[in-house]
């Protein structure tokens, strides 16, 4: 049997997770991924649960244990590997569309996915109705930081 449309679209989140996994060396403990693509708009974010601590992906070294720090590990967390890893999730986001057109599948909004490196989990959820443009203060990167936020105070 052949693939179908949610092989794809699976393949292209999982791809988005593999590139957020490899920007943090394989060490987190969970992997958060926003997408969004909204009235022409593409946005992405990501961070992460290392160590039980909240951390947005340029502050991965504030997670680091005092024993790791023996090994001085460090993240590598320039501008430049933070824009790849946006510009390849983007990418992805457009050939989630380009999919869902081909198929005439309605594209998410907001795609928020949530994989637990632990247990092998992954979860995602999807809105399909406007989230920020019809909004006068919203943005993607609001949204973004919001999840964020609500993901760091529920771990407290």
């Amino acid at each position: 049997m052949g693939k179908v449309f949610e092989d794809y679209f699976s393949e292209l989140q999982a791809d988005m997770v593999s590139i957020c996994m490899e920007y943090v060396e394989d060490r987190a403990d969970k992997v958060y991924v926003y997408g969004s693509c909204e009235e022409g708009i593409i946005a992405s974010s990501f961070f992460y649960d290392i160590n039980s601590k909240i951390v947005e992906r340029h502050k991965l070294n504030d997670a680091i244990l005092n024993g790791e720090n023996d090994t001085n590990f460090s993240y590598d967390v320039s501008v430049e590997r933070q824009k790849a890893v946006m510009k390849i999730i983007n990418e992805n986001i457009r050939e989630m569309i380009k999919l869902c057109k081909k198929y005439d599948r309605d594209m998410p909004t907001e795609m928020k996915l949530i994989y637990d490196v632990k247990n092998g989990d992954f979860k995602a959820n999807y809105k399909y109705e406007l989230v920020y443009t019809n909004h006068d203060t919203k943005t993607a990167r609001k949204v973004a930081n919001e999840w964020f936020e609500e993901i760091k105070n529920n771990n407290l």
